[in-house]
């Protein structure tokens, strides 16, 4: 017998993301990171005025900025406690065109700072790449996939 696949609705609003927001200790030096260490356009922190409004907004695809705001502004905003940082949380990853391209990106940001938490290497699926820890422990996957359009 066969299962039925469940039924989805879209939701209203569609399946796109266009914020990925990152709670960092220091606004500051979180983006000087990103800005300087990852080369990311940004118009500098905005909201300075606003109580646990200050928060520093990057350009990224079309559609997408990422948006670095202070743990301790989320937590008060949202009534949440602060909690400790777990870098296994969560992982971004960034999809190069070449392994040259991950070898170069986690050079820039070792030298701006970054704890490369695995070095560029293949992995056993096929593709190379490395991840590395801002200064806030956000992991970054920096990664070439051969397969990227098959997926």
């Amino acid at each position: 017998m066969s299962q039925k696949k469940p039924q989805i609705t879209p939701a209203p609003m569609g399946h796109s993301i266009s914020f990925i927001t990152l709670g960092v200790d220091d606004l500051e030096r979180a983006v000087v990171f990103y800005r300087d260490g990852l080369g990311l356009e940004t118009k500098g922190i905005v909201g300075q005025d606003i109580p646990h409004g200050a928060v520093a907004f990057f350009y990224m695809q079309p559609g997408l900025r990422l948006a670095l705001w202070a743990r301790e502004s989320i937590a008060a905003e949202h009534q949440l406690p602060l909690g400790s940082r777990d870098p296994a949380g969560m992982m971004l990853a960034h999809n190069v065109s070449s392994a040259e391209d991950v070898d170069r990106i986690i050079a820039g940001v070792r030298a701006a700072g970054a704890t490369i938490v695995r070095e560029p290497k293949p992995f056993s699926w096929g593709g190379y790449g490395g991840v590395f820890a801002d200064p806030d422990e956000h992991l970054w996957e920096v990664v070439w996939n051969p397969n990227l359009s098959e997926l």
